[in-house]
This record gives C-alpha cells, structure tokens and sequence, in this order.
C-alpha cells in the first residue's frame, strides 16, 4: 500500500498548503488530489502545484462529469498530463443530483449510462486512432438533435495524448462500483470501511471485473480511498475534529432519500443515528447533528489517535485490498508521522 494527499475543494478562498505538498512530494508520496463541489474547481489548483513540484502524481478526485463535455475534460486531461510530464490521474465522478441539476443545470438521469458513456468517449480521444465518432444513449458525436445546423464533423485531437492515462471513478453505490470495477483503472471511495469491504464491496468489485473479461483483477486496479488522520493523545479531539465532516455529508448532502452517504452509513450498520444526524441536520441544527456522529463510525473510516494507536489500526487497511490511501492530514509532522509509520507496520 502506498500514500496519496487529499487537498479537497476550498472553502471561500484557494489556499493551497504548497509546504505540505511539496513535503509530500519530497517523501515520495504517489499522489495529491484535488476536489471540486460548487465553488473552486479541480483543475487549476493541481495545474499550479505541478509547476512547483517534480514527482508526486497530480489527481483530481474528483472532475464532475456532468460540467463538462467528454471531449473537453479529454483535452483537460491531455493538457496538463503533457505539461506534468506524464503524472496526471484523471478522476471522474458524477456528484450528486441537487449539484448537478442545482448548480451544472443539466439534468442526473441515466448516472451510470452518463459513466460509461463518458468513460468511453475519454479513453477514445486518448488513442487518436479515428477521428471522434460516437453514437450512444446520452452522447451523440458529431451532434445529432433536432437543432443540429448538420455543420459538424467528426474530429480527432490535434494534442498528441498519452493512450493509458488513468481513468479513475468516485462510486459508493453496489452498481456504481460494480461498473467502476468493470470500466476504470481506479476507484476513489469515500468512507470506506476496510473491516466492511468483504460485506459491502466485493461482491460488486468482482462482477465488475468479471464484466470486464481479460483476466483483471484486484493486481490490476487501483483503490484508492480518502481517509483522514488526526493524530492526538487526546481521542476526544480527533473525533470532535471530524465530526463536522461526516455531519455534512451524512447529514446535509443531498435531500432524505437521495442522499448517498447516509445510504452508506445505513449500509455500514449505523441506520439510528445516520437518521438522527440527518433529520438535526436538515432542520437546522447543525450543532447536534454533529455531535451525533458516532466514535465507531469515525474509526471505521479514518485513523485518528495516539501515533501508537494509529500504527496498531493502520495494520487494518495494508491488510485491505486498498492500494492507495489518500490521506487528509492538516498538518506536515502528520504526513512525515504516517509515512514512519507505514515503513513500520509494512
């Protein structure tokens, strides 16, 4: 198992931890990844650290499919996977319905048809065999509608593309990682629980691959889950640290029934509370709802304690078929702590 650095999206202002980064970089941590919901988007910050960095792989975890057109975060990818020298890991994912109907204005129907057909589309632009011709359910290219001038043409990138550019997806739901597992190169789970993976994911994990045929397989594909440390003598603090974080995404993302975390949290045992985190939530109490959050949940699926503690359940997830642990420290003695640690636990 190797190490990533999850930066997210920013809040009001970009504040990039350039020193933490590039600390990252300097240790030989694999990548650093970068978000976007509604306001900064995943591009730009990693574009600026690439210029200041040499090794570490440049993510974005993840680009929202519905925002963009196949062909325009193709040339996205290709852009800065040029200007990078080879590092650039594109991750994609579909958001949520009130960001995408809320905030893009374009409609959610159809998430897993958009994936594949998008995925598609992508990784046909990167072989520049042909020039671009695509007829799917979603995505017709050239353009097909009704209000079509019948001007267009298929078209092939003028930017010479590295083929195998990794494609990585976001996914929580059994289809979408069972599609994820069929079609990408990696997968970007968040919460992931490695003591629920058998109960939870395997079954779609292995479907996917079995779609996928030539022989893929757990050896071949990246998991590559968000996890965030805090590490303190006092397991108090690093609970109550991250608990506004899971309040939001269990709680305030996305409207009841449609909420994608909370089915998550169900899915992980926590059925009580992730209604109570989410009706405290969603009425405006904030305060309670994170107050709510449960010890057990947070340590299913973060690290946080003592060093000596975090090294004992750090054990959990390099026996885990994750690849990747993209950690979310706030702080570079934590990032220098997890990679002492994880030399010795490995």
């Amino acid at each position: 198992m190797r190490l990533g650095l999850m930066l997210g999206y920013a809040g009001r202002r970009i504040e990039l931890p350039l020193d933490l980064v590039q600390e990252a970089d300097r240790l030989g941590v694999y990548a650093v990844w970068t978000a976007e919901a509604y306001g900064s988007d995943a591009v730009s910050p990693l574009a600026w650290l690439g210029a200041q960095t040499e090794r570490i792989k440049l993510g974005t975890a993840i680009m929202q499919m519905p925002g963009r057109t196949p062909a325009n975060a193709a040339m996205t990818a290709m852009t800065l996977n040029q200007l990078s020298h080879g590092r650039f890991l594109m991750g994609l994912g579909l958001s949520g319905p009130q960001v995408v109907e809320g905030w893009h204005g374009v409609s959610y129907k159809r998430p897993l048809t958009r994936s594949r057909e998008y995925v598609e589309i992508v990784r046909q632009i990167f072989r520049r065999e042909d020039r671009l011709s695509y007829d799917g359910t979603l995505y017709q290219i050239p353009y097909q509608g009704a209000d079509a001038t019948g001007l267009g043409k298929p078209l092939k990138s003028t930017l010479e593309a590295q083929p195998d550019i990794p494609i990585y997806l976001a996914a929580i739901g059994p289809q979408n990682v069972e599609l994820t597992a069929e079609i990408a190169d990696g997968w970007l789970p968040i919460f992931f629980s490695p003591d629920k993976y058998d109960a939870i994911y395997k079954e779609s994990v292995e479907a996917g691959f079995a779609k996928a045929g030539s022989g893929k397989s757990l050896a071949d594909f990246d998991i590559a889950p968000t996890v965030s440390v805090v590490i303190n003598d006092n397991l108090d603090i690093c609970y109550n640290m991250l608990r506004p974080f899971l309040a939001l995404y269990i709680g305030g993302m996305g409207a009841k029934g449609k909420n994608f975390y909370n089915d998550l949290a169900v899915r992980y045992g926590y059925e009580a509370a992730a209604a109570e985190i989410q009706d405290l939530y969603l009425s405006g109490n904030q305060g309670a709802a994170m107050a709510k959050v449960p010890g057990d949940l947070i340590d299913e699926v973060a690290l946080v304690g003592p060093r000596e503690r975090v090294k004992e359940r750090l054990s959990r997830w390099i026996s885990s078929p994750v690849t990747t642990l993209n950690m979310t420290v706030f702080d570079v003695d934590t990032l220098r702590t997890m990679v002492e640690l994880l030399a010795e636990v490995a």
